[in-house]
């Protein structure tokens, strides 16, 4: 897979790519004007379940981001959209920050819902999911995310839970935020292009990259976030470009042929 001359819609991750916590990453700002100005159609795209929308719209208009809320695509969203279109009534474990945007807990539950409650997370809640999975609950998680960059370093994300509740019961998670198929599907509804005819920009190898990837999508990750140099040399997931930032990939985009 190669990068398209010209492609018609980005695909851009937003923290570790565009911010770090609450600081931009240098140039972000400038470049996304120029890459809005060019005429590209664009999708933000976040596997953060610990903020609401509306939150994560009002950061990012703060930090000097021009993000638009029907742009923005988040593991929260998917994760009630496939929650309605299976008609169910879950058990949400999730941050008392997102609780507002999902809403209540069904009184007889026939799902479990795990997002990430960060410090919120504690073994009666855990246990509580682990009974209804045993009894047969379906288990849907918004991210199976591995850790994500803080101002002060790395920090443990929501996969670990996952991981452990699909451990004790034997249960695999249906996944609805990155690297899931059907949020990259989402994403290129929401810019009604098809693959080829878009970039991802990310700075995760395996939830950006190969989830973009795995649906015909070029990718490219940055050397900013989370990215790791052994990213590079993986034998696995090879990105389509590496990059030092947002913003070089935005010099190299819009530079002429």
């Amino acid at each position: 897979m190669s990068l398209p001359a010209s492609p018609e819609a980005l695909l851009i991750d937003l923290a570790g790519v565009l911010h770090i916590g609450d600081q931009l990453i240098p140039g972000a700002d400038e470049s996304l004007a120029k890459l809005r100005a060019a005429g590209l159609k664009l999708v933000f795209l976040t596997n953060t379940t610990r903020t609401p929308r509306s939150t994560l719209v009002t950061k990012m208009r703060a930090l000097g981001l021009d993000v638009r809320d029907e742009e923005l695509l988040t593991a929260p969203g998917a994760t009630m959209n496939l929650v309605r279109s299976r008609g169910l009534h879950p058990l949400w474990i999730v941050h008392p920050d997102l609780r507002a945007e999902v809403g209540p807990d069904a009184t007889s539950p026939d799902a479990v819902v795990l997002g990430d409650a960060g410090a919120h997370f504690d073994y009666p809640t855990l246990n509580i999911a682990f009974r209804h999975i045993m009894r047969g609950l379906p288990f849907v998680a918004m991210a199976r995310n591995r850790h994500f960059k803080e101002e002060d370093g790395l920090s443990l994300d929501m996969g670990a839970f996952v991981a452990g509740l699909e451990y004790s019961t034997g249960v695999k998670a249906d996944i609805a935020g990155k690297p899931a198929a059907p949020f990259f599907q989402a994403a290129l509804d929401l810019a009604g292009v098809s693959a080829g005819q878009a970039i991802m920009i990310g700075d995760d190898l395996r939830d950006d990259i190969g989830g973009a990837q795995a649906l015909g999508i070029p990718a490219v990750l940055v050397r900013t976030g989370k990215y790791s140099p052994a990213d590079e040399n993986d034998p696995d997931m090879r990105p389509d470009a590496v990059m030092d930032d947002f913003k070089t990939f935005a010099d190299v985009l819009l530079s002429p042929p």
